[in-house]
């Protein structure tokens, strides 16, 4: 990045990332997503994502994350059950297991360390 910027997140255009089948445990979630900032390392991430209705699992990055649209519950192994809907800020912790029953397509902007 070479310039400050703004980025409309209900708007922006996403790509297609595909789900290890073996994540998904009911229903046919769909993800997509897009990293609009990346450090010259590659540990540190910004971007959008977005997933539909179903149940996935998932090992989570360090991760901070504002919803703007939609709902899920995660359920952190060992951990709490966080219930997360529009203006919520969540944070997940590096090697949290986790399960997402996503009951509305959530769309989201993170910051991840790795």
């Amino acid at each position: 990045m070479t310039h400050s910027f703004v980025l409309g997140i209900q708007d922006a255009v996403l790509e297609p990332e595909p789900l290890d089948p073996e994540q998904i445990v009911s229903g046919r979630p769909e993800v997509t997503g897009k990293v609009v900032w990346e450090s010259p390392d590659g540990r540190q991430l910004r971007g959008i994502w977005e997933i539909t209705p179903g149940v996935v699992t998932d090992t989570e990055a360090d991760e901070m994350f504002v919803v703007v649209s939609g709902s899920a519950t995660v359920e952190v192994k060992n951990g709490p059950t966080l219930t997360v809907g529009p203006g919520d800020m969540a944070v997940l912790r590096a090697g949290d297991e986790t399960v997402w029953t996503v009951h509305e397509t959530l769309r989201k902007a993170y910051v991840i360390n790795l």
